[in-house]
Formats: C-alpha cells, structure tokens, sequence
C-alpha cells in the first residue's frame, strides 16, 4: 500500500525524526520512528471491523525520551537483565551500568539504541533501520552494525527482522518491549485477556529477577500457560515466583525452540475479540503483564496505569552470560546475530 512519512520532530543532536506508517490492504497501520525504532502505534480491526490502536506509547517525540516503562522501544546490544552489571568475555571482564539495583536492565536506560538516531531506508512494503554501536559503548565490546526491517503483510502479520554483526565477541540480545493491549490502548486492564504460551517451562528467578540457572516445569504452578487462560487468573496468587516480580515478568522456554519460526503464544481479548499470535526464531519470552507500568497520560490523553498493558519481548534468556546452560547470546566476527519476531492479528 505503499509508505507514508511524516515529521515527528527533532532530535536533541539535531537529526530530523520521522515517523513511517505502513498500511496493508485491510487498513491495518503501523507506526514506527526512527528515534529508538520504536513502534508507536498499530491500529488493528475488531470482530466488527472497528479499528483501534493496540500498542501503548506517546504522541510526541519528547515523550519518547523519558518513555521509563520502554513503551514500544527495540532494546539493545542486550535486553532484560545482566547479574552484577558485569560479564566476561574471552577472559576479559566488562562493567556496565548497574541501572537495577546491583544489576544491568536492557543495557543503558538514557544511552540504549531505544534512545539513540537510527538511519532509516524506505520500501513500498517495509522499513529498514540501521544503527552503529562503538566499541566500548555502554560498556560492551565490539563495533556493531545492527539492522531492523519491520513489514507489514496482507495477513495482518507485523515482522520484525533483525541482524546484527560485530567485530569482537560480544553479547547481542534483542528485542522489541512493545506493550499491547488488543482491546484499544486506551481500554485499561489486560487481566480478561486469555493467554496461551507454548512453554512448558519457564527460568525462576531470585530478588532482582535474576535467573536462578535452573529451568523449571510450569505443571501445577500459576506459571502454566499451556492452556490458555486469563492473565488475571492466577497473577495474584501466593506463589514466590509472582511475589518476587509483582506479577508475571518472567522469561519462559520455548517448546521445541530449534531457530526455526515457531508459534509460541497466541492471546485474546473476549470483547473484542481480537487475537493476536506470536512466533519466533528465539529460545526465550519474557512475558510481563505490565506490573511496573508508570501511572502516566499517554496517547490521545490515555490514563496508563500497572497491567494496562502486556509484553511479549522474544530474546535469549535473560543473564545467559552467566548460565552455560543457557543458550548464549554471544556473537563475533566468526557468528553473527539474526532473528525474526512476528505478531499476527487475527
């Protein structure tokens, strides 16, 4: 259908700040700048054809550069979080910024490529977005050349593609921590909607939502999602997995994750009765239900609040680095990193 740009302001170093809409033929839109290659909006029919945005997030640039709870935002070199804002590398320890407590939380809250000026190349059917990491920015190794190509086809699927490749082993974990909610973004909480995942195990985690190292059955805990269910159901219950995180935020293990595209969530809201279906080449989801959503007015006067929201961010587990058993998101010049993500409306 064809891609529309408008100005969407001007960034604090100076560059102008686009904002590209995609459209399909079932009037399906969606909005992305390239300040942080951050999803803006998605409008996407009911059972009645009725289009609503169901992504949160702002209407101004500025917005975006506070934007604490990631609203839409492509984290990166690496999402979720890394224990002690340390690793090591080829027997080198690196230190990164301890922005969570002792720990790092998708790599620089201020410096992150969420915040920085992509380079933007326009199709008729998608949008290409490149940015150059240095050596030594944020405190990772390696000189980066990271590339993101969202689409937008017929089937009402949003894809998102990502490559990535560097000149000295480093870690390259990432995501997009888009927050939906299918019944419009103005609609309030998401606990009614029904949840599906195709994890039958998930990664528990300590004080501070850092991997214990074991990966555990959800079979008989509030973590089983292998039926769906509502959010809601069982979010509140006397588990120490949810006390720990107030709610879900947690990475699950992806059943039969091989790199191959893969289902692995598909979620409703009774009302209207969108459904949306997730896939991934990646081994992880983080699913959190919006528990720390700041209480803030976003798009078109929008009052967000906690779990007004949900993420399905796709990534390697959160801490790999310090898991062998985990699948490691460690990529150099002899393996570059790539992966694709898909939500589809149905």
């Amino acid at each position: 259908m064809g891609m529309i740009k408008e100005k969407f302001g001007t960034a604090r170093t100076g560059e102008e700040i686009f904002l590209f809409t995609l459209k399909n033929k079932n009037g399906m839109e969606a909005k992305i700048t390239n300040f942080g290659a951050n999803l803006v909006s998605l409008l996407v029919p009911d059972k009645d054809g009725k289009m609503e945005d169901v992504v949160l997030g702002y209407d101004t640039l500025e917005d975006y550069y506070r934007n604490g709870s990631f609203f839409g935002a492509t984290i990166g070199p690496s999402a979720n979080r890394i224990a002690d804002a340390s690793f090591t590398i080829d027997g080198r320890t690196y230190h990164l910024d301890a922005n969570d407590g002792a720990n790092n939380l998708h790599s620089d809250m201020e410096n992150g490529y969420h915040k920085q000026v992509w380079e933007a190349a326009e199709a008729e059917d998608c949008l290409t977005l490149t940015i150059e990491g240095k050596d030594g920015e944020m405190g990772f190794p390696g000189n980066k050349k990271i590339t993101m190509v969202y689409s937008l086809s017929d089937d009402n699927a949003l894809k998102l593609s990502y490559r990535a490749s560097a000149d000295t082993n480093t870690i390259i974990n990432l995501t997009n921590h888009t927050y939906f909610n299918l019944a419009g973004h103005k609609a309030g909480n998401i606990e009614n909607h029904l949840l599906k995942l195709n994890a039958s195990h998930f990664t528990p985690v300590v004080s501070g939502a850092i991997p214990t190292g074991e990966i555990q059955s959800v079979t008989g805990t509030p973590m089983d999602f292998t039926t769906a269910k509502p959010i809601g159901q069982d979010i509140n219950a006397d588990y120490e997995q949810l006390k720990l995180t107030q709610g879900y935020d947690h990475n699950f293990v992806i059943d039969g994750a091989d790199g191959t595209l893969r289902e692995i969530a598909e979620v409703e809201d009774p009302k209207s009765g969108r459904k949306m279906k997730a896939f991934t080449t990646l081994p992880g989801v983080q699913f959190y239900a919006g528990n720390n959503i700041t209480k803030e007015t976003g798009k078109e006067g929008a009052n967000y609040a906690p779990r007004t929201g949900f993420c399905l961010e796709t990534q390697y587990y959160p801490d790999n680095i310090h898991h062998a058993n985990f699948p490691q998101a460690v990529f150099g010049p002899e393996k570059d990193y790539q992966s694709e993500t898909v939500y589809q409306f149905i």
